[in-house]
């Protein structure tokens, strides 16, 4: 039986930050945590939703999911409607008719640059919220080196790693990871290195979830 205030709870979230439920899922997970006030650790893991992305497209976010799912530019619409409304419920400000979609691959980079001085928190936040919110494209040197200062990281750092392949291996790893466990979609929260909740979970499966491994029970069960 594991006691619940000494061991530290080692939380794995693999997310894209051009994932519109990773955001919805980063706060929920964040009300669960406060709701349970364990010591957690945090880690944030690399995923690409479409490793394949151009850097950017004049293509608009329900043009592109009207094209990958196969449905009317309209229903497209409505679904980014919902995510909008999904998002405002949790005080998130979703602008999908204005979102920059890209590749995501460099503001991984980044943020793997933010893990290592301390930021990986940071980060996280930043990017989700210049993407959903700021209709920021994240596959843009200048604004990923603005964001990179904006969260104190050295302009100097932050140029280093975009101009080289610096981090490409951590972020890699990361995509192996997920494929190796057979994860096909994010956010994928990872307690414990050993288990998986799949899925932006409302806060309440959260906290009965976590909480259960925290005392060391079988979450499942």
């Amino acid at each position: 039986m594991h006691d619940m205030n000494t061991d530290t709870l080692r939380i794995d979230v693999w997310s894209d930050v051009v994932c519109p439920w990773c955001y919805v899922g980063k706060r929920n997970l964040e009300t669960a945590l406060e709701e349970l006030g364990l010591d957690i650790e945090i880690h944030w893991r690399a995923f690409e939703l479409d490793p394949t992305a151009p850097p950017s497209t004049s293509k608009s976010m329900a043009e592109l999911l009207s094209a990958k799912y196969g449905v009317t530019l309209e229903q497209a619409r409505a679904m980014n409607e919902n995510m909008t409304a999904m998002a405002a419920s949790v005080g998130l400000t979703y602008d999908l008719e204005n979102v920059k979609p890209g590749n995501s691959f460099d503001a991984h980079r980044l943020a793997k640059l933010a893990e290592e001085k301390g930021l990986g928190e940071e980060a996280a936040e930043a990017l989700f919220l210049a993407y959903f919110t700021n209709n920021a494209l994240l596959s843009d040197m200048d604004t990923l080196l603005a964001l990179g200062v904006s969260l104190g990281l050295s302009a100097e750092d932050v140029r280093a790693v975009l101009s080289s392949e610096k981090y490409t291996d951590l972020v890699r790893s990361d995509e192996a990871l997920a494929a190796e466990a057979g994860f096909s979609g994010v956010p994928t929260i990872v307690i414990n290195e050993e288990f998986a909740i799949p899925g932006a979970q409302p806060p309440d499966v959260l906290v009965r979830l976590i909480g259960r491994i925290a005392n060391g029970e079988n979450p499942t069960s």
